[in-house]
C-alpha cells in the first residue's frame, strides 16, 4: 500500500533540524542519514511522534512557508510552555495564536489537546466567540485563560 511522508528541505541544516525535533518529542527518533561521499548529511529519515519524516538539505532556495506548517497538541500548560520555549530557542519567532517559527524558519502551532472543545464551546456560540477572541490577543497561548473564557470569567 502506498505512503506519504511529509518531506521538509533545509538550506543545509537538516540533520541538526531532525536530531533537534526528536530530543524534544517522545516516541521521536532519526531513523538514517543518506550522505554524501564526502561524508554531509543529504537525506534525513527520522520519526516524530510515530510518524515519519524526511528531511534533505536542498541548497538555498527552497524556503519554509507557513503554507505546510506543523500542530502540536500538550496536555498541560507546562508542557505547552516546553514545547514552545524550545521551539523558540536559539533563534526562532513568536507570532500570534500560539503560532511560531523555529529557528530554521518552519512554522509550528503549539495548541491544548482541548482547543477544538474548547473552540466549539459545547455548542455555545458566546463561548466559542470568547474563546475565539482570547486566543486573538495571546501569543503563546494560555490554557486557564482559554478555560475561564469558555466557562464566562
Amino acid at each position: 500500500m502506498p505512503t506519504i511522508t511529509p518531506f521538509l528541505w533545509y538550506d543545509d541544516q537538516a540533520e541538526q533540524a531532525a536530531t533537534y525535533y526528536t530530543e524534544l518529542f517522545p516516541d521521536s527518533r532519526v531513523d538514517s542519514v543518506a550522505r554524501t561521499p564526502d561524508g554531509t548529511a543529504l537525506v534525513v529519515e527520522f520519526t516524530l511522534l510515530g510518524q515519519p519524516y524526511r528531511a534533505m538539505n536542498g541548497g538555498p532556495g527552497h524556503p519554509h512557508t507557513d503554507a505546510v506548517s506543523f500542530q502540536v497538541d500538550v496536555d498541560t500548560q507546562d508542557e505547552l510552555d516546553r514545547v514552545w520555549d524550545a521551539l523558540l530557542a536559539d533563534g526562532g519567532r513568536p507570532l500570534a495564536c500560539g503560532w511560531l517559527h523555529d529557528r530554521w524558519g518552519l512554522a509550528w502551532q503549539v495548541t491544548p489537546s482541548m482547543m477544538g472543545d474548547l473552540m466549539t464551546g459545547g455548542g455555545d456560540p458566546d463561548a466559542n466567540a470568547r474563546v475565539f477572541a482570547a486566543m486573538r490577543d495571546m501569543v503563546k497561548l494560555d490554557i486557564p485563560a482559554l478555560q475561564a473564557a469558555a466557562a464566562g470569567r
